[in-house]
């Protein structure tokens, strides 16, 4: 694969990385020539690797572990030399001899594939004036697996200096777990001898009503579920499948060398689903089936809210729980229909990892101890591999007991909602069994949806927390500020004591988390068996995010925008607008899904109205945040 197809988007720099930024910087007329500085030292660079024949590059990381930092930071550096490669997105550092004016300097560095033809500049640049570096990260993704060289001009000379680097094998892991599930060894390693989907009840959906006990730990909570099916007939399925699972108590995937064939599954785990069909008896060979996923925090029962066009078009609505959601294992539903009540497990996949007796309703979905810089990267290739699973499972299953399918397992699409539309790209571009996707508000890496977020940034305060990296005392910022631009805005000069620390670690945790993140398998994708929904002013998953998962796939004219500020609900978060029924975005939203999983076809809700942008009339419009956040100002 070309490094087109994958578009759109040294030892002394590492130890020397105590630092800071902001966003704005305009270089003073001292710092008015590059030329007149000589590169000394550049990173990324192969000879921060050693010869692996187990990879599949032929490399391994070998980034220096002395003076490490906190036993957070040493750990991220430990696992990172298990990598056959550097970052797909990398942070480039290169020092001077003396000072330089950051945009002059930025210009005259390129990166180049090694054999020559495809290159890039660079954007999102930092100068660090204390130690005469700068920062900056390629204009666009990089493709994995490939060799490329890091021109930097400047000198007397003007000859400046190349480092040559290779990219990991990002996506290998996740691939090597469809490989398994699609040869067997995946089932015969977790001893299922085959797929084993069992329905455990069958109601109509009018006149039935649903509460779902969640085991929170030391207290259960109950809550009645919303089954707006009612309005459109059907029926509602509870039940459950087998499928192997490869994480770890501390919710990881053993990194095994890219080359051989990945982990073996470490045990089997059976695991929830529910699913709407359509009213009336089922066509020959059963109903057309998608596969819904979920939002983090949210669960299976979401699929009752994302089903409504689904059921009205004739395609039956199906989905799982996330790794660590749907609350602990000893969760159920009561069901009442007919005069008649029954109690069904729900499967909870929560954990309580903290040990303080509750069960939150993401927890268990990040990894924890030394681990935990890869965030919820393994949860989400699990999560994938659920999907990819349940898509193997679900083909003749007989919901009412007549000796008839009411499934179809035949040409079986997929959509997912904010984390659903995270590990549903990742599923998408790594399994070309899901036939075609709707892809509603994703964005990645998750390290920059975390730190964009006002809703997530405090899940980034506390990683930093626990590397010792937080530098400020002002709970705006949410006491970290890390003086780092946005994509296309101009360089940053750093003013703020911590912040250069603050961006490598996050670079590294995100070079670390790259191939459980969905920009990494965005390229993957053939442009017409995807359709993104996009949000303007997205708050929870921010534009700039879906900006770097489309542009990394070059997939801009399969994306939708929805303009939320084009509507009389413009002061709101838009983010969940898909399920937040009955208000026309999410009839709109739910209208364009099944048109596209169902015939193919890419519709635009609002016709000729402003509110939709099918395909979206910009890219550059998904740059900004397009709301305001505070916490970022200079």
């Amino acid at each position: 694969m070309t490094p087109l197809s994958w578009r759109r988007t040294s030892a002394a720099l590492v130890g020397a990385l105590a630092l800071t930024t902001g966003f704005s910087a305009v270089a003073s007329p001292a710092l008015a020539n590059p030329v007149k500085a000589t590169p000394v030292s550049v990173f990324p660079t192969d000879d921060l690797t050693v010869p692996d024949r187990g990879q599949l590059t032929g490399r391994r990381v070998a980034l220096p572990t002395t003076d490490c930092g906190a036993p957070i930071s040493c750990g991220l550096v430990q696992q990172l030399n298990q990598l056959d490669g550097f970052d797909l997105d990398p942070r480039i550092a290169v020092q001077y001899d003396a000072a330089v004016d950051p945009a002059q300097a930025a210009a005259r560095i390129t990166v180049q594939e090694a054999r020559g033809g495809w290159r890039t500049g660079v954007d999102r640049v930092v100068w660090d004036p204390a130690t005469n570096t700068l920062y900056a990260h390629p204009a666009e993704q990089l493709a994995p697996g490939t060799t490329y060289r890091l021109r930097v001009q400047g000198g007397p000379s003007n000859k400046g200096t190349q480092e040559s680097f290779t990219t990991m094998s990002a996506p290998d892991g996740l691939l090597d777990l469809r490989r398994q599930i699609d040869s067997g060894s995946a089932f015969r390693s977790a001893g299922i001898a085959e797929p084993d989907l069992r329905v455990e009840g069958a109601f109509p959906a009018t006149g039935t009503t649903v509460t779902w006990t969640q085991d929170q730990g030391a207290t259960d909570v109950t809550a009645p579920v919303l089954i707006p099916q009612a309005a459109t007939g059907g029926t509602v399925v509870f039940g459950s499948y087998l499928a192997p699972t490869w994480l770890t108590p501390d919710v990881t995937i053993p990194q095994t060398p890219t080359r051989d064939a990945g982990p073996a599954p470490s045990f089997q785990q059976r695991l929830p689903f529910v699913a709407v069909l359509p009213a009336g008896p089922p066509p020959p060979g059963g109903w057309p089936v998608a596969v819904f996923g979920h939002g983090f925090t949210a669960n299976d029962t979401n699929v009752f809210l994302a089903a409504v066009a689904n059921s009205r078009n004739g395609i039956a609505t199906i989905g799982t729980n996330v790794v660590g959601h749907g609350y602990g294992p000893d969760s159920s539903y009561t069901v009442t229909s007919g005069g008649t009540t029954v109690t069904l497990p729900s499967y909870g996949r929560g954990v309580d990892q903290d040990g303080n007796g509750a069960i939150a309703s993401t927890e268990g979905s990040s990894a924890t101890g030394a681990a935990a810089a890869q965030s919820s990267r393994d949860a989400l290739r699990q999560t994938a591999a659920d999907v990819m699973t349940l898509i193997r499972s679900v083909g003749g299953t007989d919901v009412d007991g007549d000796g008839t399918p009411d499934l179809s397992g035949e040409d079986v699409t997929y959509f997912g909602q904010s984390f659903g539309g995270i590990y549903g790209t990742m599923l998408t571009g790594a399994d070309p069994a899901v036939t075609r996707s709707v892809l509603n508000v994703p964005g990645g890496p998750i390290t920059e949806i975390s730190r964009l977020s006002p809703a997530f940034r405090p899940l980034t305060a506390a990683a930093l927390q626990a590397a010792g990296l937080l530098n400020s005392t002002d709970p705006t910022r949410t006491f970290f500020q890390e003086q780092l631009p946005l994509r296309g805005e101009g360089p940053v000069t750093v003013t703020v004591p911590g912040a250069v620390a603050i961006q490598e670690y996050l670079a590294r945790s995100t070079w670390l988390s790259r191939p459980g993140s969905p920009e990494t398998f965005s390229p993957l994708i053939e442009p017409e068996r995807v359709l993104f929904q996009i949000a303007f002013g997205d708050q929870t998953v921010p534009n700039p995010t879906s900006y770097t998962v489309i542009d990394a796939g070059d997939l801009w004219s399969r994306t939708s925008l929805y303009r939320n500020d084009k509507t009389a609900n413009a002061a709101n978060n838009p983010h969940a607008f898909l399920l937040q029924l009955p208000l026309p975005a999410a009839l709109q939203g739910q209208a364009q899904v099944a048109a596209f999983l169902g015939r193919a076809e890419v519709i635009d809700p609002d016709g000729a109205g402003p509110v939709w942008e099918v395909p979206i009339s910009d890219p550059d419009l998904l740059l900004s945040l397009n709301y305001p956040q505070p916490a970022l100002r200079p």
